[in-house]
């Protein structure tokens, strides 16, 4: 049986069980699927203070660094000292550092065949130091944000590029994360398309009757039958665009909007809304569980999303499953999921072009089956059938 050793910093814990989910149910699904076996590291990064002078954020992360079986794979949970805010050119020697005694000590006792990073930066550079110690192969995936915010830092790139080089294989989200890869300088003829999967059993369209009634009840939200709902579903953080989403309600009287997520933009956000005279219409649901997200998503006549940069967002995917046609900019792989108008539509990132997709995705009435179909291709199961395929080429050739 071969075995991987998977490093990622972008994975769920105790203390934020909604972070990095679509790496764990990937990972999980390699496991389920295929004849690899998985073991996780997961670095925690905490400030070298005692748990005492921790901020209440650090110490409930210290609390989660704890190892155990999640879900039929091993998570170890090694810490490394980390410097918040101006430390980034220092957590892949950090994470290295602290990492190689435990991964050591995991080869010694059974031999993995292959390094395995689930994020470009820190993790990248950081498995790149592991496999050469442990003259192991190395893969190296892109999601995103890795690509198009650390790629935009020198000493960020430069370890990028050469963690790259030494990559037997890298991975790319989609089509488009891939061309920015190849312009930043990693090499193309290495890079694989491995798109995200989807849990079919949970997002699917949910028409029962009263699905709003039930919905207003459960969030204490005042939803119309009669009346558009949007949904814009991720971290609120400027990037993802919400106050744009905001700013298109106001031309749009009849329209309500959940936003599911939470970040630091949280504050601005309720204050714009407020500045508005929205506030009555705009809903922060926070991090809302996996079982009712699909009935948010259901419910609304549109999922909107105007990020500045993505590589291929699980919530794109995740509406189109619940048969929730998409407002979104064109960023990353949105054109491989929005390639037809039953799947909803490209907009400018301007508050008027996002009023206006909106009016025409409603206008549309597409079915929800008919919007469910364009998901069809994303599935868990075969995900995990293809990261074990393409592992399979590295270290079987």
């Amino acid at each position: 049986m071969p075995r991987v050793l998977s490093l990622s910093t972008l994975y769920p814990n105790d203390s934020n069980p909604r972070f990095g989910t679509f790496v764990a149910r990937s990972l999980e699904a390699l496991q389920r699927e295929t004849d690899w076996e998985m073991t996780v590291v997961n670095p925690i990064g905490l400030p070298p203070l005692s748990k005492r002078l921790l901020p209440a954020r650090y110490r409930a992360l210290a609390e989660a660094a704890h190892d155990g079986s999640e879900n039929g794979v091993f998570v170890h949970r090694p810490r490394f000292p980390l410097i918040p805010a101006i430390g980034g050119r220092f957590n892949p020697g950090a994470i290295a550092r602290a990492v190689l005694p435990l991964v050591r000590e995991l080869h010694r006792k059974t031999p993995f065949d292959l390094v395995d990073a689930q994020f470009f930066y820190p993790d990248g550079p950081a498995a790149a130091r592991i496999a050469r110690a442990l003259d192991l192969p190395l893969s190296i995936k892109a999601r995103g944000a890795d690509i198009h915010y650390w790629g935009g830092k020198s000493y960020a790139r430069d370890a990028m590029i050469d963690a790259g080089k030494q990559a037997a294989g890298l991975l790319s989200v989609c089509e488009a994360l891939a061309a920015d890869m190849v312009a930043l300088g990693l090499p193309r003829e290495k890079i694989a398309i491995h798109y995200t999967g989807l849990d079919r059993d949970r997002f699917r369209p949910l028409n029962h009757t009263r699905l709003r009634s039930r919905l207003a009840t459960e969030l204490s939200v005042p939803i119309d039958d009669r009346k558009p709902l949007l949904a814009t579903v991720g971290a609120l953080i400027p990037r993802k665009g919400q106050r744009l989403v905001i700013e298109a309600l106001s031309d749009l009287p009849d329209a309500r909007l959940l936003l599911v997520g939470k970040g630091e933009d949280e504050a601005d956000l309720r204050a714009f809304a407020q500045e508005r005279g929205l506030a009555d219409r705009v809903h922060f649901l926070g991090s809302l569980d996996h079982d009712l997200l699909p009935l948010v998503l259901s419910a609304a006549d549109a999922m909107v999303l105007p990020s500045s940069s993505e590589g291929l967002a699980n919530a794109w995917v995740e509406a189109l499953a619940c048969g929730t046609p998409l407002v979104i900019t064109d960023a990353g792989g949105a054109r491989e999921v929005v390639d037809g108008p039953d799947a909803g539509i490209i907009v400018a990132r301007d508050a008027g072009a996002i009023a206006d997709g909106i009016r025409l995705v409603l206008a549309r009435a597409t079915s929800p089956q008919t919007v469910a179909a364009k998901a069809e291709r994303f599935d868990w199961r075969v995900n995990g059938r293809t990261l074990g395929a393409y592992y399979d080429r590295i270290v079987r050739p």
